[in-house]
């Protein structure tokens, strides 16, 4: 295992940049990162209206919604304007330029009519030169390494080769979080790509191991254009919020910070409701809809504006200073006397939330004023809604909710807060009350026009049939790769003395889940932190702590997950459906623990397929 130390060191004595391939430098060149941070204390709060994300517009309507999706760097107000700008990332449709924004526009779906994304890595300047990094890459650990070339892509980097920086063109590859799609769509680590820049250096591989055997997938006798990947993705599932990232191996923690993310919500089918049950997310009588996305993260910030992100931290949780909402800190939203539909994602690095309606912004503990009715988790409608005074969103999970302010005064100001930890530990508390305690303010109008929603105790949820009997039971550990306790977080198998197996990316597939079958997967936490972990290709059911497989997780308010958190010392129990064959992943959804080996592939076979082999050479064709 390449360590920091190690490779700091062998950079100090010049070997490293005496062999440096292009597209790399020293510590500390580049971006700027020694100034100083801007204190979260003296940014101005509530002066900034929040910002609804808009649609992301069609390039064609065909037997699918098509899109053409770049991801390009700008600089926006994600401060308020009496504080400078940033330079982010954000995604937006290549035919309609002026819809790159970060977060990006939604993808607005149906169930059964599939969308097909060209999603173009535009990480390019204005002379089609690539961009470095917004924020410092870490080649000390396992990462895409483009300058690795074709056979050291994917892999550590020789340290002897590389210095502590690099700043050579970044690789991309989208994820749809939540979606059931084929692995050939599914944002796999290890099929990233380059952009289709000028100036990428000799040698460098211009794609993941993984890309050309899911480009051969995807395409009959026809490949992706340089610098993309077309996916098609099938929404043949039930109506719920999901959203896109970057998933690219090593990597995901720095491009999502720097901005690139988005919604894609799923509409129709047997398990929606009607339009005009919920408020809706077209524009009422007074302009504004009542149906609002909300992508809920932390940063930091630099005293000049620029985003602020450590060197050096690979597989250490990162908490921001600030709260940003739909790219703005600390935002205002003005609400009317009536139902709102909310649809919350929890997209911080590494902090969990816990959030309520309060009267004051700094009390603790919080004193709830209006209730927060959740109506869906990560994978569509509970079977009722549930009445709560606070909401736990993980790491990577939605919460749909209705926020009923009918009987609030207008003139009334209330505040989203946030009681979740500055820490790593869900079950912590809580956060700073004059910062990260704090999320947005609702200021409360006169209503404009009538509100012919169902109120939220009178609505009948479609029914979600239950998952059936689990054909195997899976022991699976999260724990330290080592015995001392501490140190790199990977996931693995349990032994059958109760001990965690400990197992890096690269070993052999130990999940190889047989096609059409429904497994109980026992998640055991070794470790002293609460660990969030999702599943790619399927939503699962929790289960309770018995091992029969039957009845819901105590506390759990029913529906289907892709993501639960896992605490401290405990097992948690999911049972999920596998059925489409292929190679996905599993893992830790704090990003710096994703990033630093704490993900696993697992391979759904085909009756009759050969075994997979290690994680970064398992290519099964389903």
């Amino acid at each position: 295992m390449v360590t920091r130390r190690r490779l700091l060191v062998t950079g100090a004595v010049g070997t490293a940049a005496a062999l440096a391939p292009p597209g790399w430098a020293g510590a500390g060149a580049g971006t700027g990162t020694s100034a100083p941070t801007l204190a979260a204390e003296t940014i101005p709060k509530y002066v900034t209206r929040l910002r609804v994300p808009g649609t992301m517009p069609t390039v064609a309507r065909t037997d699918a919604d098509e899109y053409s999706v770049g991801l390009r760097q700008f600089r926006q107000q994600v401060l308020p304007t009496s504080l400078p700008g940033t330079r982010v990332w954000g995604f937006g449709s290549t035919a309609h330029p002026w819809t790159f924004r970060y977060p990006g526009n939604t993808i607005e779906a149906r169930v059964d009519r599939p969308v097909r994304v060209t999603w173009r890595n535009e990480l390019v300047d204005g002379d089609g030169r690539y961009l470095p990094h917004l924020l410092p890459v870490d080649p000390a650990l396992h990462w895409a390494n483009p300058a690795g070339g074709t056979e050291g892509r994917d892999t550590h980097p020789d340290p002897d080769r590389t210095p502590a920086r690099y700043l050579g063109p970044v690789p991309l590859v989208v994820h749809l979080h939540g979606g059931h799609n084929l692995p050939e769509n599914d944002g796999y680590p290890e099929a990233w790509y380059l952009p289709d820049a000028r100036d990428i250096p000799a040698g460098y591989a211009r794609v993941g191991s993984s890309y050309e055997e899911f480009d051969a997938l995807a395409n009959a006798g026809t490949h992706w254009s340089p610098g993309s990947a077309r996916f098609e993705y099938r929404n043949d599932q039930q109506a719920t919020t999901l959203w896109y990232h970057d998933h690219s191996v090593g990597l995901t923690r720095l491009s999502m910070y720097a901005g690139a993310a988005g919604f894609y919500l799923l509409r129709g089918g047997d398990a929606d409701l009607p339009p005009g049950v919920l408020p809706g997310a077209a524009a009422g009588p007074d302009g504004t809809p009542h149906e609002i996305p909300m992508l809920i993260q932390d940063r930091s910030f630099r005293a000049d504006g620029e985003l602020s992100y450590p060197s050096g931290r690979a597989g250490m949780p990162f908490f921001g200073t600030t709260m940003v909402v739909n790219g703005n800190t600390w935002p205002v939203l003005p609400v009317q006397r009536r139902r709102y539909r909310f649809r919350l994602l929890n997209g911080c690095n590494s902090r969990f939330l816990q959030l309520c309606v309060a009267a004051r912004p700094t009390s603790r503990p919080a004193r709830p004023v209006l209730p927060i009715w959740q109506l869906g988790s990560d994978g569509g409608f509970l079977p009722a809604p549930v009445e709560q005074d606070r909401l736990a969103l993980s790491i990577g999970s939605r919460s749909d909710v209705l926020i009923d302010f009918t009987d609030v005064p207008a003139g009334t100001e209330l505040y989203l807060v946030n009681e979740g930890p500055d820490g790593p530990d869900a079950r912590g508390g809580p956060a700073d009350p004059q910062t990260t305690g704090q999320v947005l303010k609702f200021v409360v109008t006169d209503r404009i026009g009538p509100d012919d929603t169902v109120p939220a105790h009178q609505l009948r949820l479609p029914a979600v049939p239950p998952l059936g009997p689990a054909d195997r039971v899976r022991r699976l550990s999260l724990s330290y790769a080592n015995s001392t306790g501490h140190g790199v977080l990977q996931l693995g198998v349990v032994d059958q003395r109760g001990r965690p197996v400990p197992l890096p990316w690269g070993a052999p597939v130990t999940e190889q889940v047989g096609l059409g079958s429904t497994e109980i997967w026992e998640l055991h936490n070794f470790t002293s932190q609460t660990h969030p972990v999702h599943l790619h290709q399927v939503q699962f059911e929790l289960l309770g702590s018995g091992r029969s497989g039957g009845g819901p997780a105590r506390g759990d308010q029913g529906g289907r997950h892709d993501t639960v958190p896992v605490f401290p010392g405990s097992v948690r129990r999911i049972k999920a459906h596998f059925d489409l064959p292929g190679r996905y992943v599993w893992h830790c959804h704090i990003l710096e623990h994703e990033d630093h080996d704490m993900m696993r592939p697992y391979v759904v076979t085909p009756a009759g397929a050969p075994e997979a082999g290690g994680g970064g050479a398992a290519h099964l064709t389903p």
